[in-house]
């Protein structure tokens, strides 16, 4: 599933130059004191308001829900009220998408209301409950309850009969069971990054940053994937879990998560995010990790490839460069997919964060090929 991102290095302060021109006055700035005195506004201020919704009919809304017992947290933001609402299942699991949400999804907005959700024991919901009364309560089951509460939710409240699902790397693995479950409540399924057989994806994965590395004679990534053979080890899961950060550092740096992009600099973005703080990311990274600790042996067990008939249309966006989520194993599946109205989407120049890599796109494929599904629904 999702690759271990490490907030490492730094992105360049961001410089803004302001411009003001007074019109026939030839006046300087220096006229006026008061505005000469006020401190410029962060980045994260432009952003928030840049984004604004100026429309009396949007909706910009952030809040904790109570779902599955304790308060979970769920952004919504739109231009018009009317549009089709969208609910977006980050990866990971733990990998929330809120924190870079902001620079490809206003687009989105225009056609879609777009809400996020941070699930259990990730983002900006780790930090409402302690971590310890949480734990317990993390199991896959569980997760597609959460799922099920937070779209029956969304569909109340906004007085949506049927909502589009999307889903991103382990977001698709709660995607495909809630839209088989429920499958009245969606107009589309979208899985971005579908996976499939679990077990089958780390081996290709590894293998084939082993390969690389080895056609590039990297002799420390070599020593270090060698080191952890078998990966995934199907006897020994704690193990597996061990060596996995190790094993995503190279298959990250051999262009598995971000194509083109080793060092992958989707994962500093959040730094000019108007949705989140510095605070928020340490909670995101500690969610992370207790995820990881929690569903990593019950995903590397995991096979839906038998899981291919669905009641709504489906739509599959894969980078095809992806072998954190195989690219492979989803061209093999996709013939045996049965549904209303089905379709593949490759993008040629992404790995496995396509709507970041590729943003325009997506958002050309969301209006020309899943927007038209929710009309009349």
């Amino acid at each position: 599933m999702d690759a271990r991102v490490v907030r490492s290095g730094d992105m360049r302060t961001l410089k803004d130059t302001v411009s003001l021109s007074l019109f026939g006055l030839g006046l300087s700035l220096t006229a006026f004191p008061a505005a000469a005195q006020k401190a410029p506004p962060t980045p994260q201020e432009v952003m928030r308001e840049a984004r604004r919704s100026v429309l009396t009919d949007g909706i910009e809304k952030a809040e904790a829900v109570r779902i599955g017992g304790i308060d979970q947290w769920i952004s919504v933001r739109g231009r018009h009220k009317d549009n089709p609402l969208l609910l977006f299942l980050h990866g990971g699991p733990g990998f929330t998408a809120l924190p870079s949400a902001y620079f490809y999804q206003g687009e989105w907005e225009e056609y879609f209301t777009v809400a996020h959700w941070d699930q259990r024991g990730a983002g900006k919901t780790y930090a409402l409950t302690p971590a310890d009364k949480v734990k317990p309560t993390m199991t896959v089951d569980r997760m597609v309850a959460d799922a099920e509460e937070v779209a029956a939710y969304l569909r109340k409240t906004y007085g949506k009969k049927r909502i589009v699902l999307v889903g991103h790397s382990w977001g698709t693995v709660l995607g495909v069971k809630l839209v088989q479950k429920h499958p009245d409540w969606f107009s589309a399924y979208v899985g971005i990054g579908q996976g499939l057989d679990v077990p089958r994806n780390e081996v290709l994965g590894y293998e084939a940053t082993l390969k690389a590395a080895r056609a590039d004679g990297n002799k420390k990534a070599i020593a270090d994937l060698e080191s952890i053979a078998p990966f995934p080890d199907p006897k020994d899961p704690a193990r597996t879990l061990a060596n996995l950060h190790k094993e995503r550092r190279w298959l990250s740096y051999y262009e598995a998560h971000g194509w083109r992009a080793p060092d992958w600099h989707g994962a500093q973005v959040w730094r000019y995010s108007p949705d989140v703080t510095g605070k928020d990311m340490d909670a995101r990274d500690a969610g992370l990790d207790l995820s990881l600790e929690m569903f990593w042996g019950p995903i590397t067990q995991m096979n839906l490839t038998k899981e291919n008939r669905f009641a709504v249309p489906v739509v599959f966006f894969h980078g095809r460069h992806d072998r954190t989520v195989s690219a492979q194993l989803l061209e093999a599946w996709f013939p045996t997919v049965q549904a209303p109205s089905k379709k593949l989407v490759w993008f040629e120049d992404s790995a496995h964060m396509v709507h970041e890599e590729e943003p325009g796109k997506v958002l050309v494929h969301l209006v020309n090929d899943v927007l038209p599904l929710t009309r009349g629904k």
